[in-house]
């Protein structure tokens, strides 16, 4: 069979990341944004998170299910197809002060809608607590990268996007492999591989400290310990 062609992707940099959480800020979703860049978890699994997945005392949210969008059943909630999907996912201390003003936030959504409120206990849910609307989001989405002045990019593209913040500031290649969810490092380096030669000047010159050596003219000896210092 022909190799599969991934569609390239899309990233924003650090620039743009900073204008669209600005622009973010006191919208339904600026939570589910922040958690979407900052762990690089997939669409369905953030919209089928639960607030009694996250620990508050240790900053760790459990991604153990994700909502799937099936024919002739609408909306349903389904376990990750992999193993390694279903993970634990450390968070900042200033996604969780967000995460808190979303919950806040969430309970006046919840007074306000009544009797209409589902109880799912979802963490990004609609606005009467079913799970949300994945072409409503995008189209919330797309209208806010164009409010930001950033370029236009997938939803998908912010698992790209923190893929690309955490291994150009060097994030070990298994810790994004494990944040991600992906089965081995290996999946991590065939989609993000590109993007490490960019991190490849620092290690030349680190090379070429290490091996370089020491001219040494004929008949002159060296103290190599003194030379290592």
């Amino acid at each position: 069979m022909p190799k599969l062609i991934q569609k390239e992707m899309e990233i924003l940099n650090e620039s743009e990341v900073l204008q669209f959480l600005m622009f973010a800020h006191g919208t339904r979703n600026e939570g589910l944004y922040h958690v979407a860049i900052k762990t690089g978890m997939r669409q369905g699994e953030l919209l089928g998170l639960k607030w009694s997945d996250l620990d508050w005392n240790k900053g760790i949210i459990r991604v153990q299910r994700q909502v799937q969008r099936v024919k002739g059943q609408g909306i349903v909630f389904m376990r990750p197809k992999t193993k390694a999907a279903l993970r634990s996912i450390q968070l900042g201390e200033e996604t969780i002060k967000t995460l808190r003003r979303h919950m806040a936030q969430q309970q006046l959504n919840k007074a306000f809608a009544g009797e209409r409120w589902k109880n799912l206990d979802l963490i990004f849910p609609s606005r009467i607590g079913t799970p949300q609307s994945q072409s409503n989001l995008l189209k919330e989405f797309k209208a806010l990268l164009e409010e930001a002045g950033v370029k236009r990019i997938r939803f998908h593209d912010l698992r790209h996007t923190a893929a690309s913040l955490m291994l150009n500031h060097g994030i070990a290649i298994l810790i994004v492999s494990k944040m991600l969810g992906h089965s081995k490092p290996s999946t991590t380096l065939d989609y993000y591989g590109h993007l490490i030669p960019t991190m490849q000047e620092g290690v030349a010159s680190l090379m070429d400290e290490l091996v370089t050596p020491i001219p040494v003219k004929m008949g002159e000896t060296v103290d190599l310990e003194a030379a290592s210092v």
